[in-house]
């Protein structure tokens, strides 16, 4: 298997970061995690490299994929060769939001997204 350099630009707590996290895990993929609540240089470089104040961000060898879910992720690295499609289950939902963005859900007092 071929190395990649993967960087991802990811909250530490929220469903889509982890649904990008368990995309990466599933394919046994290593990737530098950036966080970008409790690390403000990070959420800074994330917005110069990607034009986008929105995360998750990943940056796959060069390539940018700006404000995406883990389902996005997974289906951009099989169409470009960087994966084999695989029918392992991933330890979280790949496609869902922050339990704050859900309908209905209790919203915290301050969240960014």
């Amino acid at each position: 298997m071929q190395n990649h350099k993967i960087r991802a630009w990811l909250k530490p707590s929220c469903g889509w970061s982890g649904g990008v996290r368990a995309v990466f895990k599933k394919y046994n993929l290593a990737f530098e995690d950036k966080d970008v609540i409790n690390r403000p240089e990070n959420f800074q470089e994330m917005v110069e490299l990607t034009g986008q104040m929105k995360q998750p961000c990943v940056e796959i060898d060069g390539r940018i994929l700006a404000d995406v879910s883990g389902e996005e992720v997974e289906a951009w690295m099989i169409q470009n060769g960087i994966v084999k499609p695989s029918d392992a289950v991933p330890e979280v939902p790949i496609d869902q939001p922050c339990a704050h963005e859900i309908p209905g859900a209790p919203s915290p007092v301050a969240m960014r997204r």
